[in-house]
């Protein structure tokens, strides 16, 4: 039913299987239906479930996301909690943690927690470049050692990530040149690594060479002609350099490929 898009079916059905025979499997799938139409069903049938299955860490990251889309963080931050204590080593409670943690502003235990999960999965490469680009974001030259730990395994030279994190770092720090080399060496190892070509413009347009700027976005749209982004960079370059009315229809470009970037339209509305 549910592979056929018929949801209030597949909802019923499993809501029987469920309370013939709670399992987790049920559950989760269930959950998943009920997140489509709300979260407070979501998080209300977790909650229910938990009563009977109260050892599922999986029903509890799912309760655990329910309460951080709400906003209910310190409920989600505890859940977290309960399960570390149980199992230290769970990575989805560890990451999970982490980015509550971010969201409230404290940086500086997010980060201890992602080192910790870190500690025990240094093979987990997700992780490793979730840890090496809050690294980067932090200026915290930490980052750098990562990087060349994950160049210096990737023997074939695939792998343009450890590159970028280094050139994040460095456009952090203000080290623009050293930062637009690395960004360049990420592209080299990987030519549709995006964030590579939008920092690289950015970091010219941090040091008000708008028209370097300009070509490295205009650039990027043949490499990504669907993206928002580039068109959106493009028109702050032109900007600043006084061509409004370019500015303006590439502002327009970038709203009309992303309706959530509202930048964007306000920037075009402003040069109305």
């Amino acid at each position: 039913m549910y592979s056929n898009g018929e949801m209030a079916l597949a909802e019923n059905d499993l809501r029987t299987a469920w309370q013939l025979e709670p399992k987790e499997e049920y559950a989760l799938r269930l959950t998943t239906i009920l997140r489509q139409k709300n979260s407070d069903s979501a998080i209300a049938f977790l909650e229910e479930a938990l009563k009977k299955l109260p050892n599922s860490i999986a029903l509890q990251i799912l309760l655990a996301r329910g309460y951080q889309s709400k906003k209910e963080l310190e409920k989600s931050l505890a859940l977290c909690n309960d399960i570390i204590k149980k199992y230290p080593g769970q990575l989805d409670a560890l990451t999970l943690k982490s980015e509550i943690l971010k969201q409230q502003n404290r940086n500086d235990e997010a980060l201890a927690v992602l080192e910790e999960a870190y500690a025990y999965a240094p093979g987990d490469v997700e992780l490793v470049h979730q840890l090496a680009f809050e690294y980067a974001e932090a200026k915290n030259p930490r980052v750098l050692a990562l990087a060349d730990s994950l160049i210096k395994v990737d023997t074939e030279k695939r792998h343009a990530e450890p590159y970028y994190f280094k050139g994040l770092y460095h456009e952090n720090k203000g080290n623009y040149n050293e930062a637009i080399k690395y960004f360049d060496e990420a592209i080299q190892h990987d030519y549709n690594f995006l964030d590579a070509y939008l920092d690289k413009g950015q970091t010219y347009y941090d040091q008000k060479k708008y028209t370097e700027a300009l070509k490295t976005f205009q650039f990027t749209t043949t490499v990504f002609p669907s993206e928002s982004l580039p068109y959106y960079w493009i028109g702050k370059s032109q900007q600043a350099l006084g061509k409004n009315d370019e500015a303006r229809l590439n502002y327009q470009r970038a709203y009309g490929l992303d309706k959530s970037l509202t930048e964007a339209k306000d920037s075009a509305d402003r040069l109305k």
